[in-house]
């Protein structure tokens, strides 16, 4: 690996014992992708392959509430403690954010104390909606607040969208991307991210339609009624580059987000390794400054895990 190895902020795990849950439940796939193995070992080779030194690992959407608290409460535990015995075998290599209970308040807050106490946690993932309530309602102010007071890390990612989708088009090609819009549009113009200014969020896939549609989405979310404030409210947030640094795609996204707060994102194993690499190439291909592709790569996730730095 080279001295700049990656920071892999978007790496998906998929413990067994996960996987079971899910096929009893009838589910064997996420997003209209087929639920993918995973492996220590096939992660690490992965890793070597695109170049990515350390990858911190989540659960990816359906996550662990399909209905039952009381099995949402269960299976979080169970993930949570299975990425963070992976994590401390091989701590250089290695981090994770904790999978949390949503919509089950009471059992996300209990959790997110158990997964940074006691587990250590890097982070938290939390889907841009759970089962129809999405991130920003003002139900949730609780948990904002105590991941404001522990500075917390939180990984957004989405999950399919409430109601019927379109028959022939898989979650991952649109959906997804309109997801994670909404959950910015409603954490901005409920003004979550000024009220809790110590949590970073980090969006997926490049924030979906955000980078684009920028100034739309301002719109919606400006508390005077300029773009200005509302696309001030947009450039709060962080941004990984998973199924998102095309030739296309990369310009929009490094013209509209801060430059120290764009991550790398893999996006595997739900991305093939063909796929996920593809975009890798596509990034290492893109013309940018040196000190720009430094953060992207690994710079700017040091900042936000100190214990990840060399």
């Amino acid at each position: 690996m080279s001295n700049q190895a990656r920071i892999d902020v978007h790496h998906h795990i998929v413990p067994p014992q996960y996987r079971q849950w899910l096929a009893e439940h009838g589910i064997d796939s996420a997003g209209g992708t087929p639920m993918p193995q995973w492996s220590v070992e096939t992660a690490l080779e992965l890793m070597d392959k695109a170049d990515v030194a350390t990858s911190v690992l989540s659960l990816s959407t359906p996550g662990v509430h399909l209905g039952s608290a009381a099995e949402a409460r269960r299976m979080a535990r169970a993930v949570n403690e299975f990425s963070a015995e992976v994590v401390a075998r091989q701590p250089k290599q290695f981090g994770f954010f904790a999978v949390l209970t949503l919509p089950d308040l009471d059992g996300a807050l209990a959790e997110l104390e158990y997964a940074f106490d006691h587990l250590h946690a890097d982070g938290v993932v939390l889907l841009a909606n759970a089962r129809g309530t999405y991130l920003g309602d003002p139900e949730w102010e609780p948990l904002m607040h105590e991941l404001n007071r522990r500075s917390a890390v939180v990984f957004e990612h989405p999950a399919g969208l409430p109601g019927r989708g379109v028959p022939g088009i898989p979650d991952f090609a649109a959906d997804y991307l309109l997801d994670t819009a909404r959950a910015v549009i409603n954490l901005a113009r409920n003004g979550c991210m000024e009220r809790y200014p110590d949590i970073k969020m980090i969006l997926a896939h490049g924030g979906g339609f955000l980078p684009y549609a920028a100034e739309r989405f301002a719109i919606a979310c400006s508390p005077d009624g300029t773009f200005e404030s509302g696309v001030a409210r947009l450039q709060r947030f962080y941004f990984d580059t998973a199924l998102s640094s095309s030739r296309w795609a990369l310009p929009s996204l490094t013209a509209f987000a801060d430059p120290e707060k764009i991550l790398f994102g893999s996006d595997w194993p739900f991305a093939n390794t063909n796929q996920a690499l593809h975009f890798v190439q596509q990034a290492d291909d893109f013309d940018m400054p040196a000190q720009l592709r430094r953060g992207i790569s690994r710079t700017n996730a040091e900042k936000l895990f100190p214990r990840l730095a060399r």
